[in-house]
């Protein structure tokens, strides 16, 4: 009988609490239905704060009336007064609005904010100007980035897996002009995708950010009352976001200060050298005033009127300063610190839920690095076994500070595994039961988990086993590193360093900002860092005794720089010695600005007949009064724009002329909402940069037959570097242009970096032309610099180019000697990119190693008859290529590319039960092969060049 009260109780309480939650639910949509926020209702305090800045400025008008339009109070503040976390003020929520540039020390600020428990919004390009390092945080930050603008209005839909609290708001969908918005893989969801192929994201939101892919505010991308619903939908998101997400209702220690209006909040405060824009003038929100420089046109509005062409230029060269003692920088600059703070984001004990798109990639990254440690062990046994060496016979370096960089805080140090078999072992545990601790909800210990397998692994790395195969092993040799060297002997040291490491191509930096950093015939100037030397001679000189290549990197129409005029002591809008002595050579913007807005580099006009003659003479120069073995081109492009946000570049006197004969129309009078016209004007320049890239190509090979060509360029998506840079550098690749295409991959772990190269490397657009994935170092882990060549080795690409020499520190340069360094040996190792066919064999005859003793090991199952079939269809090729190798024929090269193209096919089959059990292995092959093959083709060309 109690227990029977006890219940009725128990169910009676129920009943009341499911009424309460009937009747709030009921509120909820109420509210929801005629458009009211909660938060409004239960407060009047602010709980949005909204960021000005240059960028949105003549956006505000219609960036202000939606706001009102939302009806939730709101703070704003100016990006120009934000310094410090505190800046971004108390309120829970921050709005960026179309805002493009961040500081490093900004972006910095905004993380120590977020980590606080603000949520953020942000929508257009967000960051898409700023530095490499900023824009890598705030993909962390917002989930995703700006991939590229979609050409024309879009339909956005909801997503087909409806998200709660956005796919039932009818009024979030419609037609709007973006971008899409490339997500990452963890953590992020996409309430809302465009309605054309692939359906890609539209939005992507997290449990602490929004990003919109439209400008918000502007007319021309969205209507008024899309913008306001998603505003206001996702304002009450985080707003009404259970725990842990709505943790409190500010933002601890960060500035109480509420300004309602844009003077008010931009204030008078500028910014020091190294800051971007230091800017102090108050702006209305109702009539922004442009910033003009003394140095550059009065600014137009985008696509106004008809105009005249730039008025000449007074620039002269100023007088030089006194010159200061250049020395490495020893205290930590803002974009040191900023990249330092980018890292995968699994953090360790936190049990914050991971859905199953980041369950996913977690799984397969896990289960990737698996693959690349037995990979790199396969090579160092299969090499051992071949020339009789014991492992512990083999010479061996100090690991153990490689080794304490992977170290992560774990509850269980004990049980970790000790050798290296026990290390897979608990690894491949660790990921065949992540899903089930997923499913179990223990996120906590499955990040636990993560980070015990990650590091158990990163110390299974064969860091004092020799590995590499020929490869293109470069590295860029910046000025910096060069003026700090000083003289010959200093110049020696680094390539004693780079040699003994295994580096066999430098990149040496020849032309920077418009300065030669050798005496020139050509160039009005040589650097002024540089005082009686010489340094190409003296580095061609030096390359060439220690068997390396050296290839002058030069920047093209990029011809000065704002920083480097800090360096020397010169006025900071000095546009450099070129465009000093010719100021009709330059590029604008639309506005009529040589440098555009947030950037410091101003550009040469590639449609400007003198232009190209100079640099082609320049270039000629370099190449016959010096032994160079190659010419590597930068800045081969136009400065980065945003069509959609009406600025674009361009618009130099010759390029206007030559546009308006072959049109009949002033670029300057059209804008992107021509279609047909705007296509033409964007493929003109495109042209200008392809028929430059063809014209010295052609004009540099007459000279030097055996010259190797690089380009150093953006791995952006095709349309979208078309369109906001004008680098087709597919073309040049196709058309034998180029030898190496060497794209700036730049990424702080090895997941994103695969993500960055991979499309590059399976792509079929680059006819012979080897690829070679860029690598920087600054702010990687030794072991994770590793972690990314044995990424590129897995590959199917030829080699690799580090940036930069400046961070080729002691501990990297101890790894390289001991798993790529120079060998003793009769005979010199081959470079892809100069003996292709020779490469193709060794590297043909490493595959054999390795498969030889996996057979020999029983690793292979396989029935005795199919072994011999293998070895002999094997050996066959391996005859072939060994033939080519030795006497380069038309006839021998026909018949290796026979023999390999039907030896993979046999491959596929043989290897058809062994890809069920080690698929990644079986990819590793194949891409070994698929590289041969690249050799062999790029091996052809150069042939038919000759």
């Amino acid at each position: 009988m109690v227990k029977h009260q006890e219940s009725q109780k128990d169910l009676n309480l129920e009943i009341k609490e499911a009424k309460k939650l009937l009747i709030l639910g009921l509120e909820i949509l109420i509210l929801n239905l005629f458009n009211i926020l909660p938060v409004k209702a239960a407060t009047e305090e602010p709980v949005l704060t909204v960021v000005h800045s240059q960028e949105n400025a003549n956006q505000w008008t219609g960036i202000s009336d939606r706001l009102q339009t939302v009806g939730v109070k709101y703070c704003v503040i100016s990006l120009d007064n934000v310094r410090s976390m505190g800046d971004w003020g108390d309120r829970r929520i921050l709005f960026l609005p179309n805002v493009e540039t961040l500081t490093p020390s900004q972006a910095i600020s905004l993380e120590e904010w977020m980590s606080k428990g603000g949520r953020l919004i942000a929508s257009g390009p967000a960051g898409s100007l700023s530095a490499p390092g900023v824009r890598q945080l705030l993909r962390s930050l917002l989930g995703g980035y700006w991939g590229f603008s979609l050409g024309d209005t879009q339909e956005i839909k909801p997503a087909k897996t409806k998200l709660p609290g956005w796919a039932n708001e009818t009024a979030l969908f419609g037609k709007v002009r973006g971008g899409v918005v490339i997500p990452n893989d963890m953590g992020t969801e996409s309430p809302a995708i465009w309605d054309s192929k692939d359906n890609p994201a539209a939005v992507v939101t997290t449990e602490r950010s929004t990003f919109l892919g439209w400008r918000w505010g502007t007319d021309t991308a969205s209507a008024a009352e899309l913008d306001t619903a998603w505003l206001k939908t996702t304002v009450n998101y985080y707003l009404t976001a259970p725990a842990p997400s709505n943790r409190m209702k500010k933002i601890e220690g960060a500035s109480q200060s509420c300004s309602t209006s844009v003077a008010t909040a931009s204030g008078q405060g500028g910014r020091g050298a190294g800051e971007q824009g230091s800017r102090g003038e108050k702006l209305t929100a109702t009539s922004p005033v442009p910033r003009v420089t003394p140095s550059s046109p009065s600014r137009v509005r985008a696509f106004s009127p008809p105009r005249v062409s730039p008025p000449p230029k007074t620039a002269t060269a100023p007088q030089p300063r006194p010159l200061p003692v250049v020395k490495p920088s020893t205290s930590k600059e803002a974009i040191d610190r900023l990249e330092e703070a980018v890292r995968l984001d699994v953090v360790p004990n936190s049990n914050e839920p991971i859905n199953q798109n980041e369950a996913i990639a977690l799984q397969q990254e896990l289960e990737n690095l698996i693959g690349r440690v037995e990979s790199a062990n396969l090579a160092v046994s299969a090499n051992a076994a071949e020339i009789g060496e014991a492992s512990e016979n083999l010479g061996k370096i100090d690991v153990e500070s490689l080794k304490q960089q992977t170290l992560i805080t774990s509850t269980r140090p004990g049980a970790l595994a000790t050798s290296k078999e026990q290390a897979l072992e608990q690894a491949k545990a660790i990921a065949q039961n992540f899903p089930q601790l997923i499913a179990q909800k223990n996120y906590a210990l499955a990040r636990q988990q993560w980070l015990i397998a990650k590091r158990i692994l990163w110390q299974q790395f064969p860091v004092d086993r020799r590995l590499a195969q020929p490869e293109i092993r470069a590295v860029w040799l910046d000025r910096g590193t060069i003026v700090r060297a000083g003289s010959k002997a200093g110049l020696a040291e680094i390539f004693d360093r780079l040699a003994a490491t295994g580096i066999n191509t430098v990149f040496f930096e020849t032309i920077n900002a418009g300065y030669t950093i050798y005496p020139s015939q050509v160039a009005k100037e040589q650097n002024p860092l540089i005082r009686g030397w010489d340094p190409l001679a003296d580095a061609v000189k030096l390359a060439h005794e220690r068997d390396m290549e050296l290839h002058a990197w030069v920047w093209t129409f990029a011809t000065g720089n704002q920083r480097h005029n800090e360096i020397i002591n010169v006025n900071p809008n000095y546009p450099g010695p070129v465009l000093a002595a010719h100021p009709d050579w330059a590029n604008y913007d639309n506005q009529g600005n040589m440098i555009p807005v947030g950037q410091t580099k101003p550009f040469l006009d590639p449609a400007n007949p003198e232009v190209r003659q100079y640099l082609l003479k320049l270039y000629e120069e370099i190449v016959t009064r010096y032994d160079v073995d190659g010419l590597q081109l930068d800045y081969i492009r136009y400065p980065f724009q945003d069509p959609l946000a009406g600025r674009t570049y361009g618009y130099g006197k010759a390029a206007r002329a030559q546009f308006q004969q072959l049109v009949g129309v002033d670029p300057m009078n059209i804008s992107p909402a021509q279609p047909e016209l705007w296509q033409k004007w964007t493929t003109f320049r495109t042209e200008q940069v392809d028929s430059f890239v063809a014209q010295l190509s052609k004009q540099l090979r007459q000279k030097r037959g055996n010259l190797i060509l690089s380009v150093a360029v953006f791995p952006l998506p095709q349309t979208e570097r078309i369109e906001k840079i004008q680098q087709n550098w597919e073309t040049w690749a196709r058309r034998g242009d180029v030898d190496l295409i060497v794209p700036m991959t730049y990424a702080l772990d090895t997941s994103r970096f695969q993500r960055l190269a991979q499309p590059w490397i399976a792509s079929k657009q680059l006819g012979a032309t080897l690829l070679v994935p860029g690598i920087r170092l600054l702010s990687l882990p030794t072991i994770g610099a590793f972690d990314q060549l044995q990424l590129v080795r897995d590959l199917p690409v030829s080699g690799y180019a580090l940036f930069a020499a400046e961070n080729f520190n002691n501990e990297l340069q101890k790894l390289f000697i001991n798993t790529q360094g120079r060998v003793q040996s009769t005979t010199t190792e081959p470079i892809p990119h100069r003996q292709p066919f020779q490469t193709a064999a060794i590297r043909y005859t490493a595959l054999q190693r390795e498969w030889k003793f996996v057979l020999q090991n029983q690793r292979l199952p396989m029935p005795a008859q199919t072994i011999s079939d293998f070895n002999n269809q094997a050996e066959v090729l391996r005859t072939a290529l060994n033939q080519l190798a030795t006497a380069p024929s038309a006839s021998k090269l026909l018949v290796a590319k026979a023999s390999l193209t039907r030896f993979q096919s046999q491959f596929r089959v043989l290897m058809k039960e062994e890809i069920k059990s080690n698929s990644y292995q079986v990819r590793v092959w194949e891409n070994r092969l698929a590289t041969i093959e690249r050799l062999l083709r790029y091996g052809e060309r150069r042939i038919e060049l000759r």
